[in-house]
């Protein structure tokens, strides 16, 4: 069972949904994740994530920031993940209850596999390639990592939406 309010989730989504969608998109056509778009979903977070739970769990989901920062951070360095991937996941961290993990980890995991086998296939269509010829990631063998964070950001706020306490 999902842990976050359905309240919640329904105060959170609407505002994130389009800062996921930007950080997507400028993933797979760029492969970069803009600093505005990091901030902006912390901007989403100081405002909406303050009127959908109390003071008190708003500001301890800070910590979620922190740690995950820091994860991100030695992970970026050993060259795992883009600095942008590490900045963006830190940035969700706050909207993910800790005792969702266990639902969250797994939702990323495919998330992230769908992902991969969605942007792979439709590299293959040659309409779509052409409508999207100037997207940086059909060029590079790295994968835009942003597609999978944002896309389980959404799918996490909408079950709980859905299915949350």
């Amino acid at each position: 069972m999902i842990t976050l309010p359905a309240g919640a989730a329904w105060w959170l989504l609407p505002p994130v949904l389009p800062v996921a969608l930007w950080t997507a998109w400028s993933d797979v056509k760029f492969m970069r994740i803009p600093n505005l778009a990091v901030l902006t979903l912390v901007a989403v977070w100081v405002v909406f994530g303050l009127i959908a739970l109390p003071a008190e769990i708003w500001a301890w989901r800070w910590l979620n920031l922190a740690v995950v920062l820091a994860a991100g951070f030695a992970l970026s360095l050993a060259g795992l993940i883009g600095a942008g991937d590490a900045k963006f996941a830190a940035a969700m961290a706050p909207f993910v209850t800790v005792a969702d993990l266990r639902l969250f980890l797994p939702l990323l995991a495919a998330v992230l596999l769908a992902a991969f086998a969605t942007h792979r296939l439709l590299a293959r269509v040659p309409a779509f390639r052409t409508r999207t010829a100037d997207w940086e990631s059909w060029r590079r063998k790295d994968f835009p990592m942003g597609l999978a964070l944002a896309g389980s950001l959404v799918f996490y706020l909408a079950m709980a939406a859905a299915w949350g306490r």
